[in-house]
């Protein structure tokens, strides 16, 4: 039996737990728990240790030592709950579920919250320990309390400086040391601040909060913990937006664009020639991190709007494609609508910059080539169909006629998949 024991977030260790790592020949943590085990269970020295670093060879000392049949317990020392982003998926994956005898402690993101006085059962958790901080960020960007578990180069620095200019309206909660009564500290910070400070390691966790969303409690008891569910509705009809002139995309062409987009959370939209800004805030209402690049101030002004209406957070550009592009983190799927002569220069843009999809509204024919012709040189698989939809209207006498859209092109190009991307880590 493999016992995983939970500490170092304030929580004392039970007399089971001091136990057992009293009467184990392997104890595996690291450095700091094994310090304070051997102060605190008086751990002999003719105990093994392992000092955590890279897991494999850690897993592999374990095992050599389960091998022997002279050897007794193994004890491991992690975190908080190491059943959170810990050490249990790797000793379960190598083991076996039965192998373990999980012994967990307050989580540090309960702690965290529980410092600054929140419920978290409506927060998003995220990883940046060992993965790219750009996952973390743009779940920071979409959500209004976040809690993200941090690592050496991604920690409140790296975080405050993704998050600085993007106009979101976000605290960052920079808790350290939890449950340490001597070094414990909760810091509340902008991401300006937090981008121009160096900051100790080891951090436990960082909350990014939207402070008057994530404070906004709903009345009833909630039945899922994280995000809320998705939209009930999506492909919202052009009167559920502020527009100018009907200058929206349609409803129709707003599903499919949105079934080739896949916006969920961790990802970032582009919709590039916004207008309204639909296609963003119907992203976001996914989950996703969106940016609406829009010229016309009274537009970027209608995107605000729409956004704050239907509850969602888009960060808004102010400027034309594609020159307003340079400064922005690279997409996951970019929405390109409108027309005019620099479309080609402005998908070809998009499609350097895209890791996943480009979605292109198009209303003139002449303009379908030369979309297609810069999806293809930037290496996508294209695809495209023409929608004309017709929508039943009522006439007078209580009848009902079929009163036809304007016809328009939904193009896409879609980024081959790696080999390996997806598989089994």
């Amino acid at each position: 039996m493999i016992t995983v024991i939970g500490t170092g977030t304030g929580t004392p260790l039970s007399a089971d737990s001091l136990r057992a790592v009293a009467e184990a020949t392997l104890v595996v943590g690291g450095r700091r728990h094994l310090q304070e085990a051997a102060s605190e269970a008086g751990l002999p020295e003719r105990v093994s240790r392992v000092v955590l670093g890279p897991l494999a060879p850690a897993l592999d000392v374990i095992a050599r030592h389960r091998a022997d049949g002279s050897a007794g317990r193994v004890v491991v020392l992690a975190s908080g709950d190491p059943g959170l982003f810990g050490i249990v998926r790797a000793l379960a994956g190598r083991f076996g579920p039965r192998a373990l005898d999980v012994r967990p402690a307050a989580t540090s993101v309960a702690v965290a919250f529980a410092r600054v006085g929140l419920p978290w059962d409506d927060a998003v958790v995220v990883s940046a320990h060992g993965r790219d901080l750009r996952t973390a960020v743009n779940v920071c960007r979409a959500h209004p309390k976040v809690a993200v578990l941090t690592g050496p180069g991604a920690g409140p620095a790296e975080l405050g400086a993704a998050l600085a200019d993007t106009g979101l309206p976000r605290t960052l909660v920079v808790a350290s040391a939890l449950g340490d009564p001597d070094s414990e500290r909760v810091e509340h910070v902008s991401p300006a601040d937090a981008a121009g400070r160096d900051w100790p390691e080891p951090l436990s966790v960082v909350l990014c909060l939207d402070d008057v969303r994530a404070r906004a409690h709903a009345p009833v008891p909630r039945t899922l913990a994280g995000r809320s569910p998705g939209p009930a509705r999506w492909a919202l009809g052009e009167e559920e937006f502020a527009h100018r002139d009907s200058m929206i995309t349609k409803f129709e062409v707003r599903a499919l664009a949105l079934a080739r987009l896949g916006p969920r959370t961790g990802d970032l939209v582009w919709d590039v020639g916004a207008g309204s800004g639909s296609v963003a805030v119907e992203c976001a209402r996914f989950g996703a991190a969106a940016i609406a690049v829009e010229k016309s101030a009274d537009g970027v002004g209608r995107v605000r709007a729409n956004a704050l209406a239907h509850g969602v957070d888009v960060q808004t550009v102010h400027g034309s494609a594609p020159a307003a592009l340079s400064q922005l983190p690279d997409p996951d799927a970019v929405f390109v609508g409108g027309g005019g002569r620099e479309l080609p220069a402005v998908v070809t843009a998009c499609a350097r910059r895209a890791t996943r999809t480009v979605v292109v509204s198009v209303a003139a024919l002449d303009r379908v080539p030369a979309v297609r012709e810069a999806l293809s040189e930037a290496g996508f698989a294209t695809g495209g169909v023409l929608l004309h939809s017709s929508r039943l209207a009522p006439l007078p006498g209580d009848v009902t006629r079929l009163a036809g859209t304007n016809p328009v092109f939904l193009l896409w190009g879609d980024r081959p998949a790696h080999p390996l991307r997806g598989a089994t880590q």
